[in-house]
């Protein structure tokens, strides 16, 4: 059996030429890339990074789930602004020990995430490192009129997702802790990973989105952003950032199909609030274009509360309410989950 190709063994000259065979030949080559913009189209442009140890490891993120999430990050934040995708540049880090198959199947897995979107991968960089670092900019263009603001959520609107919350942390749990899973149906614990490994940017919301609101003429933006840090912490940002409060409704959770049953009520509210990484949208509407939306999306898609002018972000339900913090959804810094 022939030894594994190392990246020390082919240089960055050759661990380039691996990489280019996943970029279209016509934009690579030069010092930078060339992109079009439509006229009257604003760019939009997002980064993320990717840590192993913090964001991913191989206990629980295979080479090609890592590019997929990389990509995902990167075309959830572009969705959350309303964007359509035109490019990604993808800078990594890496130490010269690792072997090139896995640098290879990093690539693969940005470039399947990419293709539903007719996205490439134009540009990047590499250099060598103690850790693996994965860092996305994903570039995008939006009508002025249609970009999605944090600020812009207003006093009676209904605050519905796209999703269910608590999917990816509970995928989680399953990688890091297999036993704790028996029991489970295997399609929930499928479907649990997936979402961990591999989830979908909510690009699909935007048109979606833009054809409802256009049956509605308005002046005002929309407010919203992605959940990739937390259910409550999207909520707590998009109320902060536009002057008010929320009530979200206790017995409508966004909570997945069997969660409760496996980890209890408690433990599945908590996940569903900060348990993080599901990448939906959280979006402040009219209540008819959120219930015309929610008719497009399908049943996974849910009002879960309403814009109040209270500086608060609440969970109440007719027997109690509680007050949510942006402490216990994921803050970089202050992490307890040990990959």
């Amino acid at each position: 059996m022939e030894p594994l190709l190392k990246i020390r063994d082919i240089g960055e000259a050759g661990l380039l030429q691996y990489i280019q065979r996943f970029c279209p030949p016509a934009m690579i080559g030069d010092d930078g890339a060339v992109l079009s913009i439509n006229p009257g189209h604003d760019l939009v442009v997002t980064t993320d990074v990717l840590v192993d140890g913090v964001h991913f490891s191989d206990r629980t993120t295979p080479p090609a789930a890592v590019g997929w999430r990389a990509a995902t990050a990167n075309l959830s934040d572009l969705a959350a602004m309303g964007a359509i995708p035109k490019g990604v540049t993808v800078g990594l880090s890496v130490p010269g020990e690792l072997e090139v198959r896995w640098v290879e199947e990093l690539y693969s897995g940005i470039v399947r995430c990419l293709q539903p979107f007719d996205t490439v991968i134009v540009g990047g960089d590499i250099c060598r490192s103690s850790v693996i670092t994965v860092a996305i900019t994903a570039f995008g263009t939006v009508l002025p009129g249609q970009v999605l603001r944090r600020t812009a959520a207003q006093y009676g609107d209904v605050i519905m997702v796209t999703g269910v919350h608590g999917a990816s942390r509970a995928g989680l749990e399953l990688l890091l802790h297999p036993s704790q899973g028996e029991g489970i149906p295997s399609i929930d614990r499928r479907k649990w990973i997936k979402a961990h490994q591999y989830p979908h940017p909510r690009l699909d919301v935007v048109p979606h989105l833009w054809h409802r609101l256009n049956k509605k003429p308005s002046q005002r933006q929309v407010g919203g952003m992605d959940s990739s840090d937390g259910l409550a912490d999207a909520i707590i940002q998009i109320c902060e950032a536009s002057g008010v409060g929320a009530n979200l409704y206790w017995d409508c959770l966004p909570i997945p199909t069997g969660l409760k049953e496996w980890i209890g009520t408690e433990q599945a509210e908590q996940w569903t609030l900060y348990g993080g990484e599901d990448f939906e949208l959280v979006l402040c509407l009219p209540l008819p274009v959120a219930e015309q939306l929610i008719d497009d999306l399908g049943a996974e898609a849910k009002i879960i509360g309403e814009i109040t002018t209270e500086r608060t972000v609440k969970l109440v339900s007719t027997a109690k309410e509680e007050e949510l913090h942006r402490q216990n959804s994921f803050q970089h810094f202050d992490q307890s989950i040990s990959l």
